[in-house]
């Protein structure tokens, strides 16, 4: 049974044996039922299991946990929120982008202290981030985005020009990059099954193979139906992202965009000298479309983004695209010259969530019984964990600096409804595919 999700990342095909929860089987009552077994909903119930020991808290995920998004992205944890500082400050105001970015500070700061308190063995190593600017473009924007973050009293970001750069990862295309030091990468399902370990232990029950095929909402309890059960539940946490389209009050605050990634053999001496790389840092380009990249602790490159895939209605079946596939080991090339020749071993895509405003949102659904957290953006390692600290204070009507920071409680514009959600999607795209484009008119790396 564990092929089934082993072929969905290279994470989840070598991060060693796991054991399963049982599903459930029969009837319960808990004080919350969170429907997600992600970063999200395992982090709520660890806090929740922390912050009140008492609480009957169950996890119902419906394949295994770490399946989704969890399980395979690239394992940054970083401080990026929805899709540039300057789209954020131009929808929602400089102090709400100022808080923003202290939201995602202490999300990454948290990952951190979690890994350190409960030694979870997750490959976690404290890289810092480079956004590089390949393209004159490129140059412009991030500069004004480093001005934007200055501006902002927001500390620790600075341009760093094409000589600096290239002394930390040295590639012909790199013109300058934005550093930050506060980033850190790890391999993401052994953190999402190690957390899995330290929220059971603490007594929360995690049921995998549990679906939830629907949710009924009473004036005292939720009820939530499975295959071979029901559960009822006093409050409720949701925490499904980009598989919310079966959720019928999220199903328009958000859509399952597809991102992809390929992973080479493990780089030899000669292979990466060229390159340096020394400091392992976390990588991403300045495209709309981004590229992401990394090395893993086998000295694999690990190489995602470029391109997306959209999808009509509840289709979630995107997750190989042997295009994308294709462009990326050509980009490969374009940014190291000395990996010609280089193996790709591994290929996997993944949804993630993308709210119509493309930032993050979190909070209430219909009344204070029920939460849910969603529009990672492709960002949600860190996130999602801080998400899950303050769905749990919001459960328990606990207000910290968190649940009275954006995004919590925000509004979000509904996705239309299809056909017109596929097509405004399209035109989207269409949109950031010219905008690159024209970036790139004269070659990666030309002045």
């Amino acid at each position: 049974m564990a092929e089934d999700y082993q072929s969905k990342s290279f994470w989840l095909a070598s991060s060693g044996p796991y054991r399963e929860s049982p599903p459930l089987d029969g009837d319960l009552k808990c004080d919350v039922a969170v429907v997600g077994g992600g970063f999200a909903g395992i982090a709520t119930a660890y806090f929740l299991k922390k912050t009140e020991p008492s609480l009957h808290v169950v996890v119902l995920e419906s394949e295994v946990v770490g399946f989704g998004a969890s399980g395979r992205n690239a394992g940054f944890a970083m401080t990026t929120f929805g899709l540039a500082m300057s789209l954020t400050k131009a929808l929602f105001g400089p102090e709400k982008t100022r808080q923003a970015h202290h939201y995602m500070e202490r999300a990454v700061d948290l990952v951190g202290e979690l890994v350190a308190e409960h030694n979870l063995d997750c490959d976690y190593e404290r890289t810092g981030f480079l956004r590089v600017a390949t393209t004159p473009a490129y140059v412009k924007r991030i500069k004004e985005e480093v001005k934007l973050a200055e501006s902002l009293g927001l500390e620790g970001i600075e341009w760093i020009d094409d000589g600096a750069v290239r002394a930390r990862v040295n590639s012909p295309v790199f013109l300058g990059a934005w550093w930050e030091p506060r980033c850190a990468l790890l391999n993401p399902v052994k953190l999402v099954r190690e957390m899995k370990r330290v929220a059971e232990h603490l007594g929360a029950q995690v049921c995998e193979r549990t679906p939830v095929t629907e949710i009924q909402r009473h004036a005292d309890a939720f009820e939530l139906k499975t295959p071979k059960g029901c559960v009822t539940a006093a409050r409720l946490a949701l925490t499904t992202n980009a598989y919310s389209l079966s959720i019928p009050q999220l199903r328009r605050k958000q859509v399952p965009v597809w991102t992809y990634i390929i992973l080479t053999e493990p780089l030899k001496a000669e292979q990466l000298s060229p390159i340096g790389w020394e400091g392992r840092e976390g990588i991403e380009d300045y495209r709309n479309l981004v590229h992401y990249f990394r090395l893993t602790p086998d000295n694999r490159l690990l190489m995602g983004g470029r391109d997306i895939n959209l999808t009509f209605g509840d289709n979630m079946d995107k997750d190989f695209d042997d295009r994308i596939f294709a462009k990326l080991q050509q980009d490969i090339i374009t940014l190291f010259p000395s990996l010609k020749g280089v193996e790709v071993t591994h290929h996997w895509g993944g949804p993630v969530s993308v709210p119509i405003d493309m930032t993050p949102a979190l909070g209430y659904l219909g009344d204070h019984r029920a939460v849910y957290s969603l529009g990672c953006m492709g960002h949600g390692v860190s996130l999602m964990h801080l998400n899950g600290q303050v769905l749990c204070d919001l459960l328990l009507e606990r207000k910290t600096e968190w649940t009275e920071c954006f995004p919590v409680g925000r509004r979000i514009i509904p996705w239309p409804p299809e056909p017109l959600r596929y097509i405004l999607s399209q035109a989207i795209l269409g949109y950031l595919h010219v905008e690159d484009a024209l970036a790139e008119r004269k070659g990666l790396g030309a002045i």
